[in-house]
């Protein structure tokens, strides 16, 4: 089994590994028992961090596996996984938010989250809509200060071990150092190769904002952009002279940056390849080549929202 390295966070005194599983969208690709497995698998191949969200409908299922790791002592106890979920849109509410992680609590059979994000930054005026896209006439800005208070609350009263952001602009980020009396500790992003966020990188490290990289081989519902980062010909040239795969050359280069990541695949192999990433390095001229990648994100929000102001300026800022 694989020991994935560790990286410290802000105002948490569990540090985060580096490497995640992803869960988005599993529910819709795999039934409840394959999707289940996957995780429980994912916990024996070394995987320590799991990454999941009201929205994905994964929670259930990830609880489960959890209880059944501990059950059959895969893991002796819940403190040796870090568990990342993340406040829906449509809880983006000051007097919602504790309602919403006491929630993703029950539906993970546990007693609190080592992380809690918030996922966009944009309010939806209703929890019963369901269609996607969005529409545009439930879509509002959020008031990320009494909302950020609120998330505060969640981690003074012990219901989760640290709070972030998910899918924020510098700007955005700018705006709650500026009044938070507990900082996001983490900003989780797109992030691959094909799309850097170096400048965004760099404000986050200047604050002491751990940076997670979503997506890191492409977004989720637009498999072009997979394709792109796995057919990219410098890639697939690095990978073959270092007798890696594409995939990891990317993880390894994401990893490089010195962010976190969350990885996502049912397959074994491919779970166990995605942490076959530390006892090697990219070299300086490879890193050079990478650095010079022409860049184009993936993921805009616009995909599954209508489109309105704050979801075109929530595109156009990350």
């Amino acid at each position: 089994m694989v020991i994935i390295p560790e990286i410290s966070i802000s105002s948490c005194q569990k540090n985060m590994p580096v490497i995640g599983m992803g869960t988005a969208s599993s529910h819709n690709e795999a039934d409840d028992e394959t999707t289940k497995a996957a995780m429980v698998d994912a916990i024996k191949a070394g995987y320590r961090h799991f990454d999941t969200a009201l929205i994905y409908g994964s929670e259930q299922l990830l609880g489960q596996a959890i209880a059944e790791a501990l059950h059959t002592g895969i893991i002796k106890s819940r403190d040796e996984l870090f568990i990342t979920s993340k406040l829906w849109c449509s809880f983006a509410d000051k007097h919602l938010v504790l309602t919403a992680i006491k929630t993703t609590l029950r539906n993970l059979q546990l007693d609190y989250l080592d992380l809690y994000l918030i996922h966009w930054p944009l309010k939806l005026l209703s929890q019963e809509i369901r269609q996607i896209p969005f529409p545009k006439e439930y879509i509002s800005p959020i008031d990320i200060n009494s909302v950020w208070e609120a998330m505060e609350e969640t981690q003074v009263l012990g219901l989760t071990k640290a709070i972030g952001v998910s899918n924020f602009s510098s700007k955005r980020l700018d705006e709650i150092l500026s009044f938070a009396k507990i900082p996001p500790a983490i900003n989780q992003v797109e992030m691959n190769p094909l799309w850097q966020q170096k400048e965004l990188r760099q404000f986050c490290k200047s604050n002491n904002i751990v940076v997670t990289a979503h997506s890191p081989l492409g977004s989720k519902g637009t498999k072009q952009v997979e394709n792109r980062i796995l057919d990219c010909d410098l890639l697939k040239e690095i990978a073959k002279n270092k007798g890696k795969t594409t995939a990891q050359v990317s993880l390894r280069w994401v990893y490089e940056q010195g962010v976190s990541l969350i990885t996502k695949s049912f397959n074994k192999d491919r779970m166990k390849e995605n942490l076959d990433i530390f006892d090697w390095s990219l070299s300086s001229e490879e890193l050079s080549k990478i650095d010079k990648l022409p860049q184009r994100k993936g993921l805009f929000l616009n995909t599954f929202m209508e489109p309105h102001d704050v979801v075109l300026e929530i595109d156009a800022e990350i």
